[in-house]
């Protein structure tokens, strides 16, 4: 008899598409990944915030998603994930997503009651002491007060989570859904100890958790490459990805959990360490790419020329007009020098190529511009507020658009992590 569980599959990616059409792009990098002899399946994500900034609801996300997938005959799974949510916006996913996101970082430190703290302690005796994950030479150490130190700092968090998993449990029914938890946005990296903690937390909260989603050290700033040491990337990766199996055997967590890494757009320099530390420990990998589609339409745009050219250099100059507002959400993951962004009238003057060169993430080009990128990343509430006239144009350049949106996910982003492939 086959388990009726919805199961993750082990290499996954999310997709952001900001306004819903550009899921049959996306979902080609994935039918050339299958060709290229990997797996890997589509999640689309949008958050809440997201949602709100557009003006959209989670039912046209399903919409895009499903059209994608008849269009190309796509016979795997496919998801679509409420992104980031919590129990105050969750309700509105219901209907639509079978993927949830939920965000714990607003509770971690929230001080959790002394008899939770106690309790756990007395639960979890086995992770006093001398700790030996599986795949790694060294031992780790856990005393009392370490294991007191992180359940103070992450059971408020948990908690949380188990609230919210068990709201969308009473509406779409035990195992009718993937779950997620997601601790990326908060300040300090966790470390594969606490990662450890956590999880047996979760364990007892009864939470079926198929991926999780720690922060790493560095910047995961939104649309640009890394900014840290890769090596300590590529050791924190391995390290979770011992600490995750160390605790689906010891825990009884679902046998496919998986490490998530969000904001992972654009993180060339250490996709290598990723595709190495799957292969080693033989692990999955759920990687999010999300809004670099949205830069892809604007790049496609651009170099359509006319019409397309003159509404980004619109978009541009109203989001440099307007830079506090917009970038004032994801002043956590993003870096702009305000003295590198070029002044609206330079930009009106440049040609085709000239835009395309300063916003393609290209390293090897002179004219990239990561703080011009950066702030066309955040600045798709311009677009959002031009309506019909920003889409007409989007299904008019669909061509032009498609092909670099495909080009972006498979060549830039599957094929490294999933394929080692430069």
């Amino acid at each position: 008899m086959t388990s009726s569980r919805l199961t993750l599959d082990k290499f996954s990616v999310g997709v952001g598409d900001r306004f819903s059409h550009q899921a049959k792009a996306q979902l080609e990098a994935c039918v050339h990944a299958s060709r290229a002899g990997v797996e890997v399946v589509p999640v689309w994500n949008k958050s809440n915030r997201e949602h709100n900034l557009i003006g959209s609801e989670p039912s046209s996300t399903r919409a895009a998603a499903d059209a994608a997938v008849k269009a190309l005959g796509w016979t795997r799974p496919y998801y679509c994930d409420a992104d980031h949510i919590n129990l105050q916006t969750v309700e509105r996913f219901l209907a639509s997503c079978d993927f949830y996101t939920i965000d714990v970082a607003d509770f971690i430190a929230k001080k959790p009651k002394q008899s939770s703290v106690d309790a756990f302690a007395r639960r979890h005796s086995e992770l006093v002491g001398e700790i030996k994950l599986e795949g790694v030479e060294e031992s780790f150490e856990i005393t009392p007060a370490l294991l007191s130190q992180v359940a103070n700092k992450f059971l408020s968090a948990v908690e949380h989570a188990g609230m919210v998993y068990r709201k969308i449990e009473s509406v779409k029914g035990k195992d009718k859904f993937i779950s997620e938890v997601s601790m990326d946005e908060t300040d300090f990296a966790q470390t594969p100890l606490e990662l450890l903690i956590i999880l047996a937390a979760i364990a007892d909260e009864g939470i079926p958790l198929q991926t999780i989603a720690p922060k790493f050290s560095g910047r995961f700033n939104k649309g640009v490459d890394y900014a840290g040491d890769v090596s300590q990337f590529e050791r924190e990766v391995q390290l979770h990805l011992v600490a995750i199996a160390h605790a689906i055997r010891q825990y009884g967590l679902p046998g496919n959990l998986k490490l998530s890494i969000h904001s992972g757009s654009d993180k060339f320099s250490v996709y290598p360490a990723i595709h190495s530390a799957l292969k080693k420990f033989n692990a999955g990998v759920h990687v999010k790419t999300a809004g670099t589609t949205w830069l892809e339409e604007i790049i496609g745009l651009a170099e359509a020329g006319g019409e397309g050219l003159a509404l980004v250099k619109e978009i541009y100059a109203e989001a440099y007009a307007h830079r506090e507002e917009l970038c004032h959400p994801y002043a956590a993951v993003i870096d702009i020098d305000t003295h590198n962004l070029p002044a609206p009238a330079e930009v009106w003057q440049w040609s085709s190529e000239e835009f395309t060169s300063a916003l393609r993430h290209d390293l090897s080009s002179d004219s990239y511009n990561r703080s011009f990128r950066q702030l066309l990343h955040v600045g798709f509430k311009i677009a959002a507020g031009m309506g019909r006239r920003y889409l007409d144009l989007l299904e008019a350049n669909e061509e032009v658009i498609a092909k670099n949106v495909t080009y972006n996910l498979y060549a830039r982003h599957i094929r490294p992590v999933f394929l080692g492939a430069a």
